[in-house]
Formats: structure tokens, sequence, C-alpha cells
């Protein structure tokens, strides 16, 4: 029997329950940052791939074009319309070549300089802002080509105000320049369309392309007075600033930083670069890491926070048995003393009344008289001990029938009163029942116990059938749910660890069980297609099925629509069969929904192995 908790148990509880909320909080500290760390290790994963890929892409957009100045530069009609005395009629017709190769080539310009600096032929010529006549003289891409062959450079066009990569070629006998000039609006607008945080810089750090319109002619670091001075003389960037992105370390990793975009809030990124190949460029990426370190962290926080709950509930449940148990041991050792006390105290009173007793009979020996007189008594005296010792010895064998009878006697005598003689047959009739199922679940209880085995072996598809029913059988008869099962071949067997198998099964019938409680004529039904070496178990029911936004993720753990589930049932079983070699799929609709369990069929196996050996 409990008693109340003695005064000094009640410190150590409160011990123990501050040292588990100390030790719950430290675990969920510890989880969220263990999970921030493999989210961040995911995401660099990630980012790194999506990196390369960006940076392909650039690389191949820009190696389309740079063939294309060589290609020109050794034009004859490109050649004898920069020579002395041009026919206006070969350089209209090479300023129509001209229009009709970037269009194919998705150039935005190209146009031909002098070796004087003054633009002579371009694919524009036709246009309002047409380069004809411009002198470029001042651009480092010109003087480049001229002197060493080629030259490229990255610069805000003076008539068109818009920036590009142009990439020059000198022609024969240093008549002219060939130019072609490329913009990346088509790359721009893809980054924008995929909601990619991409730029490029060059050697200086100033953002040449961006994905964000902000970004451009913005450098990731302080350009000094000289190097302002060269980009203005150069007019490379036009009036552009170059002030500083508005991006920030956050001072706890190199490549973690916050972004800032105006009047937005600065946001968390994950900031990584690769070099553009054949170029001075670095392509960067920014990948937000709010969302998905957040979510991890919170899973991570939530798991080590059931586990560690888990735990000390254990070890709580543990000691406070431990503390029963030496209750109950230390009551049973003052019983056993005060029983032990009890016995003592008869022991010795029966040692004096024997010692009395000899006294007695030494005294009544003097007289032979008294002597018979006395062995009279004594005979009867032992005749009454003898039939005394036997009536105690009856009375302890009966004592214990007796309670029972007397018991049995009382309920029957109440049953009789009350008119409940058939109730009480039929509550017997039910407890030998009970005692039966009681049996079976027992049985089923030892078998899903049962530990992985780790091998796969055959195992009869109608055993594990039967055993599930075994279960569930009661529980849809008492529900009034119709369960139908297909007629299985006796000898119809399948490879996987039949336990587990079975776990499988009882688990996919209970689902469907839940789905149906409530419906107007609810079924269950369990079919069997054996085709080739597959088995295919399908549970099907007519319940309202699963909704379609949630079909993608009745797999995944902890994801449930059952208000008290823990979303793991089917995580478990899909794991069970697929370690089995089979796999677990699901179809559903308005008019219910079909689990299909497909195994591999055991004397498949069998041929396979006969044919190696032949």
């Amino acid at each position: 029997m409990n008693g109340p908790v003695p005064e000094e148990v009640r410190p150590r509880t409160g011990l123990f329950v501050i040292a588990g909320l100390v030790a719950m909080a430290l675990a969920v500290w510890l989880a969220g940052r263990v999970a921030e760390r493999l989210a961040l290790t995911d995401l660099r994963r990630t980012a790194q791939s999506a990196l390369g890929l960006q940076v392909a892409a650039l690389s191949a957009e820009m190696q389309r074009q740079s063939a294309l100045p060589l290609a020109l530069a050794t034009d004859p009609e490109i050649v004898r319309a920069v020579g002395p005395s041009p026919d206006k009629a070969l350089i209209d017709s090479v300023n129509g070549r001209l229009n009709q190769i970037a269009r194919a080539t998705g150039a935005t310009v190209i146009y031909v300089i002098r070796a004087d600096g003054v633009t002579l032929l371009a694919s524009n010529a036709g246009e309002p802002r047409s380069f004809i006549g411009a002198d470029y003289t001042f651009r480092r891409y010109f003087r480049e080509a001229m002197a060493m062959g080629s030259g490229a450079q990255f610069a805000l066009g003076t008539v068109s105000k818009r920036p590009g990569f142009y990439l020059s070629r000198r022609l024969p006998e240093s008549a002219g320049v060939v130019v072609v000039k490329i913009e990346f609006d088509g790359v721009e607008a893809a980054w924008q369309a995929g909601r990619e945080s991409v730029f490029v810089t060059d050697a200086r750090g100033i953002v040449l392309v961006a994905s964000e319109p902000s970004w451009q002619f913005t450098a990731l670091r302080s350009l000094d007075a000289a190097e302002r001075e060269r980009i203005d003389a150069s007019r490379d960037f036009g009036d552009a600033k170059l002030a500083p992105m508005p991006i920030y370390p956050n001072g706890e990793e190199d490549d973690l930083v916050r972004v800032g975009n105006g009047a937005r809030p600065a946001w968390p990124a994950l900031m990584l670069d690769a070099a553009v190949p054949d170029t001075s460029w670095r392509l960067h990426t920014l990948t937000p890491i709010a969302a998905a370190v957040e979510r991890e962290r919170v899973q991570g926080r939530l798991i080590a926070l059931l586990a560690t709950g888990l735990a000390w509930g254990a070890l709580a449940t543990w000691l406070a048995r431990q503390r029963r148990i030496r209750n109950r041991l230390s009551e049973e050792a003052s019983r056993r003393a005060e029983l032990e006390r009890r016995v003592a105290e008869r022991t010795q009173a029966l040692s004096d009344a024997n010692r009395q007793l000899v006294a007695e009979m030494e005294e009544r020996r003097r007289s032979e008289a008294e002597r018979e007189r006395l062995g009279r008594e004594l005979a009867q005296a032992g005749r009454l001990a003898a039939l005394g010792q036997f009536a105690a010895s009856m009375a302890h064998e009966i004592n214990q029938p007796l309670a029972a009878i007397r018991s049995y006697a009382d309920n029957t005598a109440i049953l009789v009163r009350r008119g409940r003689i058939e109730d009480a047959a039929e509550n017997v009739s039910a407890i030998g029942r009970l005692t039966e199922r009681i049996g079976g679940l027992t049985r089923q209880l030892k078998g899903f116990a049962r530990r992985a085995s780790g091998r796969r072996e055959p195992v009869r598809l109608a055993e594990i059938v039967r055993g599930s029913l075994e279960v569930l059988g009661g529980r849809a008869s008492e529900s009034g749910i119709r369960l139908d099962v297909a007629a299985l071949p006796p000898d119809l067997a399948v490879l996987g660890d039949g336990p587990r198998l079975e776990q499988v099964v009882v688990n996919l019938v209970q689902n469907a069980l839940d789905a149906v409680t409530g419906r107007p004529d609810p079924w269950v039904r369990l079919d069997v297609e054996a085709e080739g070496e597959r088995v295919v178990l399908s549970v099907a029911d007519n319940g309202l099925g699963i909704p379609e936004a949630a079909r993608a993720q009745v797999f995944d753990a902890f994801f449930t629509t059952k208000a008290d589930g823990l979303g793991l049932g089917l995580a478990i079983s899909r794991g069970i069969v697929e370690e089995c070699g089979g796999t677990l799929s699901v179809v559903s609709g308005e008019g219910g929904t079909v689990f299909r369990m497909d195994l591999l069929r055991a004397d498949a196996i069998v041929r396979e192995a006969v044919q190696e050996v032949s």
C-alpha cells in the first residue's frame, strides 16, 4: 500500500525535475546548433553545384561569340571596304551582311573601326543611334587589338548607353579593328525568372552583370582615388558612382553575409564565387539560408526535445519503480520480522508450558495412585492433542478452498437474488473467450517484439495475412466493418522477414479501418495478385480517400492526417518493405484508397539459383 511521500524524497524530486529541464534545454540548444550546421553544409553543397552550372552557362554564352571577331577579321569584303577609296555600294552591302550576322548570332552589334579610331562599318548603320562616325580611340579594346591583335573590355556604351562585353580583332595590315558587342540581357532575365541572386564582378570587384538591376556598377570593395581616376578616364562605366554593394559580413563565417536591398530588411545568405574561364571575372551566387536553416533548426530541436523527454521520462519511471521495489522489500522485511517475533513468542510459551508439565509429572510419580491417575489423564491429553493437531491440519488444508467457495457462494447468492443467472453464464463464457483472445494477442505481441533477423527468407503469404487478421478481425466485427479477404494459395510464398511483414499488413489494415469508421456500408478488402516473379498484396477501403495535397507526403516521417497520430507508421512500413526487396505505393481518390505491397516471389529466387547452378 502506497503511503505519503517522505519529506526527504521531495527535495530530491525537485532537483531531479530541475536537472531534467536543464538537460532538455541543453539538448534542444545543441540540437539546434547541429541542425544549423548540417543545413548550412547541405546548402553549401547545393549552392556549389548551382554555381558550377551558372559559370558553365555564362562561359558557354561568351565562347559562342568569341570566334566571331576572328572570322570577320579575315572577311575579304570587310578588308576591301576598309581600304582606300571604298565603294559606297560595297559599304552598304557589308553593313547589311553585318546586320544579318548580328541577328543570326545573337550579338548586340558588330562594327568595324578604321586605324584612326573612327567607325566605318556597323550592323546598326541604318538606325538613328548608329555607331558610324563614332571615335573609339579612347577604348581599351581598340588599343589592345591594334597593339596585340585582339582585345576585350566590359564597358557602358557611349552611344547606346547600355553595358556590354566588347570583343575586338585587328584586320590584316592593321587596317582597322572588328568589334562584336555582347549584352547579357538574356542571362540576367534567366536569373530573374529563376529567382536567383547572381552577379559577376571584374578583377577590381565591380559588378558587371547582375540579376538585381540595382547591383550593377556597384563594388564589392572600396576603390582608392587612383583607381577611380583611371575608371573615369576610360569612361568604362559612364557616370556610375560605383557605390559599395549592400553586402555585409555576419561575423560568423567568411561565406555567410547579410544582403540589403533598399527599403527591404537585410536577409542572411550564403555567398559563393568561382572564376569564369578565360577571363578575369568571378561569378558570385547568393543563396538565402533563413528559411532552410530555421526549418532544420526547429526540426532538430523538436527531435531533441522528444528524445530527451522520452529518455528522462524513462529514467524517472525506472527510478520510481526502483523506489517502489525498495519500499516493498522494506515492508516485506518488516512483516517477516514481525512474524518471526510472534513465532518466537509462541515457541517460548510452549517451552514454558512443557517445562511446567515435566515438573508436574515428576511430582505425581511419587505416588502410585497419582501416577496411574496421571497416566490416564496424560493418555487422554495425548488423544486430545493428536485430535487438535489433526483438526488444525485439516483447517489449514481447507481454509483457502473454503475462502474461495465462500467468495463464489456470495457472488452466486447476489446473482440469484437479482435473477441474473444467464448473465453469470454469459460472463463465464466471456472469460473463456477473452482468455483465448489474450492468448492470440500474446502470440502476436511476441512476434512483433521479435528482433529483426536481418536476412530474407521465404514466408507464406497466407500465414502473414492470417496472423494480421487475428489482431484486427475482432475490431472489424465489433465496428460493423466488412472485412473481405481473397482466397490465398497455401503455398504462395514471398521473400522477406515474416514478423515484420505481418506488422506492415497490420498497420495498413488498421489505417483502412480508421478510414472507413463512420462511413455508410464500410468495407476493407485484401487482394493478392501473383504476376510472374512478383506478388502484390493490396489493401483497399471505401473511405474518403487521401487529399491530393497530402498524397506525396503520406510516407514521410512525422507527417499524419490523424489528430492523435505521430506520422511514423507508414514511414516505418515502407522501410520494412524496401528492406525485404519490395515497394509500397498508394493510389487514392474519392472512392477510397488502395495500398499496394509489391514483393518478390520466393520460388523466383529458387529458379534463379537453379539456373545459375545449371
